[in-house]
Parts: C-alpha cells; structure tokens; sequence
C-alpha cells in the first residue's frame, strides 16, 4: 500500500526562509509540499529548479486574503507561515491561524515579532478544542534561542541576565521583508526588563558589544549588536522568575551601515518621523550593495547569576556558520518539527510560543550537513586559574590530542627539549625581519628546547635552537580581542585563533599590531601553523610568512 504523504503548505514558500524550508525538505519522500505564494508564475519557477524526493506542487495563496476556501480545498495537515513581516500584521494579526484552528489544520511561523508571538497564546483554548496545533516563533528567536537557554542551565540556581544576538553575514542577502521588520521598529519603544524593573529600550539604538566565539573555532570579529525587536524579550522574564535583565540584538556587517539606520532611529525616537519603514526598499538596495566583509555569521547566548553557594557563574552559547549556510538557520526549527512529526512526535495540541518545543540535540544533527560549529564556553571567575590554553579553547580543550594537552596545560616553570629542522627565506626583507624577532639561522637537524614561564595569566616562552634563542609573551585577549591569543615579539602583537579540528591544533592569524597600532590584516605575517601528536609524541609545524616578504621562517620538529 502506497503511504499516505503529509501534506505541509508553505506560504511564501518561494521567498527567502520559505525557500530554504523547503530545499531542507526536499529530501524527505513522504512529504508533499505545497508551494504558496501570491504568484503562480513565481511559484512554478520555483519548483521547476529543486531536485526533491518530496512531491512539489505550486499553488497560489494570499496571506491577508480569504483564506478559508483555498485552504478548505487544499486539505493540508499544516501550515507554515514563512511569509512575514509579522511586526504589523492588521487589525486581526491571527486571522490566518484562526482560520486553520476552524479548520482543524495545525500552524507554525517563522515570526520573530514580540507581540505576535506572544500573543499566539490567546488562542490556545480553541486549539486545544479541536485537537490542533499553534506554534509561533519557530526560527532562531525564540525556538533556538530557548533550546540554547535550556542547555546553559546546569549549575545555576539563580539567573540573573539573559544576553542573545544574531550576526548575519553581510553576503547573506537579507530579504526585503526583512529589512521591511526591522525598519518598523527602528527609533520605537521595545520593552524590556533591566536591573530587574521594567524598562524601555529603543530600537537599533541601545546596544552591546560581543564576540561569538565557539570553543576551538575561528571568532567573528566582535561587534556591536543593536537592540531588536524578539519575542525573548517579552518570553523569558515569563519564563525565569526573578530576572534582573535581558537583551537581544542583531550585529550586522557592515557596521556602518548598522550605525547609520541607528542615527536615523533618532528622527523617529524624537519625532519627526513616524518610521523608518518607509525607507525599507532603500535599506535593501543598500544592504544588497554594501555586502562586504567576511561571509560568515553567528548567534550567541549568553547568561549570568548564582550557583546554589552562592557563586557568580557565566556561561555562553555560539554558533558560527560559514558561507551561505547560515540563512538556513531561521528555518531549521520549522524543519525539526516537521521531521518529529513523521517520526511520531507530533506537538501536543494548543497555540503557544515555540519555546519549549526544540532542544539543541534536536538541531545538531540538522547543523551537521552543513559548515555551523556551535559551542558552550563556561567564563566563570573560577576558570581564570586555569593555564591560558585551557581558558581559551574551553570545551574544546577536551579534544586536544593528550601530548598536546600536555604540554599547554603549564604552571610555573618548565622546560621540555626535542629536535628540529629549520628552513629561512632568502629575501632581503626575510632575513631582516628574521633578524628583528631573533629567529634561528637554517639547519636541517638542531636541538630545540621550549621554556615555559607561567605566571599572573600569561606564559613566557622562550625557544633555543642549539644556541640561539627568542622569546615571546603569550596572553588572553580582552576587548576587541577577547576569546583570541595575544602573542608579543618585541614591538608586534599577533592574535591568533585557536582551531582545534582533526586532531590538530591549529593556530590562524586573525590581527597583528606595531605599538599598539593595528596593521592591514592581508599583510600579515600567515602560513600553516598547527601542532598535532605523532607516536605519542608532540610534533610542531610553524610557518611565517607575508605577502611583503615571501617565507620569513619555517621550523618543525619534536618536544619529548
């Protein structure tokens, strides 16, 4: 007997989150997915150009339209919502979700819109009447947003602060209902709880400064995240009794882009204008054109309070996704939901905020088809004992290979000793910056010793290749630097990411300063840098090279 297929209709279906629904989907033979959007045309070209093992059908539906007899005659099991914006849906914002309660058709939505989401709960009682579901906010405020809550919970027997943000890349290209959402609540007043009272902020214009950073990954580089309007602001002072503050924001690149919309925020907050949505279509062309900067995003969450002693404790979620496999990321609630269902788990009847219905083992094995690292970091007072490696690389200390995990897991002094090769450029701007820093002359077997001096957060070391030696101070950055490796030779500061991946460990150049003055990032000194165990041994590959320069040093070798 052929199995029945579960039917899902996509309204906007072909549009930015909707389309990456259902390309997430695609794979899946026992959906058919209905692709609603208010242009057949659109609709039909759409899925002309996805290979699927799920059956696809175009079909034309308008959100604010009478929706009853298209869905009456379409007969879906559910409905996603994937349309938006949500920020200013009409007089009668549930009409959509009300229609398919009657109709005993269950919903979910992509909304990310405070009042929308929260709001979802007034219909709960009618839901729960005709055994159907409700869900709102299935995207990375609040469905993923509260899964990474729930994980950062152990330990803490108070909350105090809840931090998050959203960092899109700026090649990601932002659809312009997007922009539309975010325009709509620039320069207005978001509610908000701060010092444990409620508060106002103003959109896009209170702020904080962050770095996602998951442990053993390269950083974002840290950025100013713009108050948003999410629903978490309103859901989890509900949600954890007694929390003295909470803040979501998104960081997008380029940030001057971000601080110009933050200026304009003013004439609304003053008002002379009532909102910047009119100017959305301008935003978008703009952020379509000014697309520059590293094609990579990232989200974080962040809380603070108690332990049952009485403790401080902080603890950190992030995320980072390469490329264009981040905006997937706001669909992928959508799609754990859907792919729980045909497993059996299908959501408990009523209508409510999609908070509690995801954890992140829901999510990993959706992250793993793609480039995402995510990652817990505990940033406790108590872990600034801990030597320096060990605090930066946080969990992902625990994947070191244990030569390598030994030799960084230093107190006070040491010295380990093993052998190396040497290999020096022989250009004349080599050979003067080898001269500067001290690096050894060529050789193709010489002794080498390592001493570590740990001390007051930091480590000395110095290197001996037979009889000549360098020496570098190695630190935690902080600020603009924070979760990266300070590393000083004389005059230059280098930071450096640290990368734990298949086995190795390693290092990436991610700046570097002449007294204090930060220099061109394409000019510095780069090359493949990592440490790895081989034989149980501790095995080294440092490799300096610069675009000015050519090969300045190259030395490998072993520490017992």
């Amino acid at each position: 007997m052929k199995e029945e297929r579960l039917r899902v209709l996509l309204l906007g279906g072909y549009g930015t989150f909707g389309g990456r629904l259902v390309r997430l989907l695609s794979d899946e033979p026992r959906l058919t997915l209905l692709i609603a959007g208010r242009s057949l045309d659109k609709s039909m070209t759409f899925v002309a150009g996805v290979e699927a093992k799920a059956a696809l059908e175009p079909v034309v539906m308008d959100r604010c339209g009478d929706s009853t007899a298209v869905l009456s005659a379409l007969a879906p099991d559910l409905v996603v919502d994937a349309s938006g914006p949500f920020q200013d849906t009409g007089p009668d914002p549930y009409h959509l979700v009300k229609t398919c309660i009657a109709l005993r058709i269950c919903y979910l939505d992509l909304a990310d819109a405070t009042t929308f989401v929260a709001g979802i709960s007034s219909l709960d009682t009618l839901a729960k009447e005709v055994g159907a579901f409700a869900l709102s906010g299935c995207s990375s405020f609040p469905a993923l947003s509260f899964a990474a809550l729930e994980a950062l919970k152990p330990g803490f027997a108070r909350t105090d602060t809840v931090t998050a943000g959203i960092a899109p890349s700026p090649k990601a290209r932002m659809g312009l209902n997007v922009v539309k959402a975010v325009s709509s609540y620039a320069g207005k007043p978001v509610p908000l709880i701060r010092d444990g009272k409620a508060a106002t902020g103003y959109g896009l214009m209170d702020s904080v400064q962050r770095t996602i950073a998951p442990p053993g990954c390269v950083p974002l580089r840290r950025r100013r995240f713009a108050l948003a309007d999410t629903p978490d602001l309103a859901l989890l002072p509900q949600a954890i009794a007694g929390l003295r503050s909470v803040f979501s924001g998104a960081g997008t690149e380029p940030q001057m882009l971000q601080r110009l919309l933050g200026c304009l925020a003013w004439l609304v907050r003053l008002g002379p204008v009532r909102s910047l949505s009119p100017l959305a279509p301008l935003f978008h062309r703009a952020s379509q054109r000014l697309a520059f900067g590293e094609h990579r995003g990232g989200m974080f969450v962040t809380v603070t309070g108690r332990t049952a002693d009485d403790r401080a404790l902080k603890r950190s979620w992030h995320l980072i996704a390469e490329g264009d496999d981040g905006p997937f990321i706001p669909a992928m609630a959508a799609e754990a939901i859907i792919r729980r269902w045909l497993a059996g788990e299908k959501p408990e009847a009523g209508a409510r905020a999609a908070t509690g219905e995801l954890a992140l083992s829901d999510f990993e094995p959706l992250f793993s088809r793609f480039s995402i690292r995510t990652g817990i970091r505990d940033e406790s007072a108590a872990d600034d004992a801990k030597p320096l490696y060990r605090r930066i690389l946080s969990t992902a200390w625990n994947g070191l290979p244990p030569s390598v995990a030994t030799l960084h897991d230093s107190v006070g002094t040491r010295t380990v000793a093993g052998r190396a090769t040497v290999e020096r450029g022989t250009g004349l701007l080599a050979r003067i910056a080898a001269a500067i820093i001290g690096f050894p002359a060529e050789n193709a077997d010489v002794p080498v010793s390592v001493r570590f001096e740990c001390a007051a957060g930091q480590e000395t070391w110095t290197r001996t290749f037979a009889e000549k030696s360098f020496r570098s101070i190695q630190s935690a950055g902080t600020g603009r630097d924070e979760h990266l490796l300070a590393e000083d030779f004389g005059p230059f500061r280098v930071l450096i990411a640290l990368v734990q991946e298949s086995g190795r460990l390693r290092l990436v150049i991610r700046g570097w300063r002449f007294l204090g003055l930060p220099l061109p990032l394409f000019l510095a000194p780069g090359g493949d840098t990592f440490e790895e165990e081989r034989d149980g041994l501790f095995c080294f590959h440092v490799e300096i090279t610069s675009p000015l320069t050519g090969l300045i040093v190259r030395y490998t070798g072993w520490l017992a």
